[in-house]
């Protein structure tokens, strides 16, 4: 079925100043997930919502192939405006079958973590479900602002493993039709399944040290990869 990819790219970012264009282990940040999406055979367009078109020709980034950059309206722009908004914007003016929407502060995710969350989507809508969201898994003991326990009980301690998983929405990756979007006005339709990522891969930059740790681990996979190739 064909699907669209959605990358929004602001041009200014509050923590980290000009995160989205900064070389990122060697490239542009966006570039990685840019890349990783065009090794999708599935994915038919990549769409980049940004009011910083001049930026992308700066670093060699034009509208072509399956890469296609629409100007941000003015009145999308801006650190308040909902994410669902923009997508809103995307949808109705590309149509598609499904949309992943993911977002360049994710670029350690893999093609295959990605085409993996397209394979689980398209089982969830044969089992009723409407999207997908990607998630982190936690079984560990959590605690609420008031040092009351939540989710077990400090008497009757059993190993974490036992414990019943919770789920962090982490932000990485979402899949969705025009239907689920219609229904709620956001990513997450009515019937959503979630999609564990590899916890090595759910980095979401927001701020200078999530940069830091992320660049390491981009870093130290190129090595990896790098001395692999050389012994292989």
């Amino acid at each position: 079925m064909p699907i669209v990819a959605l990358l929004p790219m602001k041009l200014h970012s509050a923590r980290v100043p000009g995160k989205n264009f900064r070389n990122f282990a060697g490239k542009p940040l966006y570039r990685w997930t840019l890349d990783h999406l065009l090794e999708l055979d599935e994915i038919n367009k990549v769409i980049i919502n940004t009011d910083g078109r001049a930026k992308l020709a700066e670093t060699g980034l034009e509208s072509g192939g399956r890469i296609v950059i629409r100007d941000r309206k003015p009145e999308l722009c801006g650190d308040e405006v909902s994410m669902n908004r923009i997508i809103e914007d995307d949808i109705s003016a590309v149509k598609a079958d499904a949309y992943l929407m993911t977002h360049t502060t994710n670029p350690l995710l893999t093609p295959a973590t990605f085409r993996a969350a397209l394979e689980a989507y398209g089982e969830a809508v044969s089992a009723d479900k409407d999207s997908l969201f990607s998630v982190n898994r936690f079984q560990t003991r959590f605690y609420d602002s008031e040092v009351r326990p939540v989710n077990h009980d400090p008497e009757n301690l059993v190993p974490t493993q036992e414990l019943d998983p919770w789920y962090e929405e982490n932000s990485c990756l979402y899949i969705f039709s025009r239907g689920s979007f219609a229904g709620t006005k956001a990513r997450i339709g009515n019937r959503p399944a979630i999609f564990e990522t590899p916890r090595i891969e759910s980095a979401d930059i927001d701020n200078a040290s999530e940069w830091y740790q992320a660049e390491v681990t981009a870093l130290s996979r190129l090595m990896f990869e790098s001395h692999s190739g050389m012994l292989g």
